[in-house]
């Protein structure tokens, strides 16, 4: 008994690491397809298939709000992200205008009807960020590594795009170590969808491709 008492947790604690890894992989995979599928139609099947297995994966797991992020933020915390993502805009706005940059950069994009639209996926990004992928990092490697490795597998899924890759490496560091700190998505994505809406501001179509990543980029 007491050496069944010992095996027992140990195989448990590594199923439970394979069921994570596994986890992580398949809806990497499935972000992979829905961005590189040959055609729209299959690209939009495979984004339904991702958010539906992310729900499902994250329901299994039982987590409470607050490890999710989805808890309204504290004051201190959302006053700092938000400070230091509006600090982040004026700044590139000053530096471009510095730089001779033609500001907007496009006369006919973003139009005003697609910003709502884009708030709302930048919060769906932070979802499956943070609430995703970095809560299996830090469940897996800590806190402190699961910044660096969440960032990174978030700036992988913007290749090729570099401007975006880049930006989003940046961004995803900042991202994730507030969420590590403050634990909510909500500020997250208004600064994310501020970041994002001034780079399609401020960077002329011919590098940014209309924002796009994956195969949607490499045929603009």
């Amino acid at each position: 008994m007491a050496v069944e008492s010992k095996i027992f947790p140990v195989v448990a604690t590594a199923f439970r690491r394979y069921f994570v890894w596994a986890q992580i992989v398949i809806v990497f995979a499935f972000l992979e397809l829905t961005l590189w599928a040959p055609t729209r139609e299959i690209r939009n099947r495979w984004a339904i298939l991702a958010m539906f297995t992310i729900l499902i994966l994250v329901l299994i797991n039982r987590p409470s709000l607050e490890r999710l992020g989805l808890r309204l933020p504290k004051t201190f915390g959302a006053s700092l992200v938000l400070g230091i993502g509006f600090l982040t805009v004026v700044l590139m706005v000053i530096l471009v205008n510095r730089a001779g940059g033609q500001i907007p950069a496009n006369q006919t994009w973003p139009v005003l009807q697609s910003v709502w639209g884009y708030v709302i996926w930048a919060g769906l990004q932070e979802f499956i960020l943070q609430s995703f992928f970095f809560n299996r990092f830090e469940e897996l490697y800590g806190s402190s590594a699961a910044v660096w490795i969440a960032s990174t597998l978030f700036a992988a899924v913007h290749l090729p795009n570099p401007i975006l890759t880049t930006a989003t490496l940046i961004g995803a560091l900042f991202f994730c170590e507030m969420f590590r700190r403050y634990r909510s998505i909500y500020p997250l994505a208004v600064v994310h969808a501020m970041l994002g809406l001034t780079i399609a501001i401020i960077t002329p179509e011919s590098l940014v491709h209309h924002m796009r990543v994956g195969i949607g980029y490499l045929r603009y």
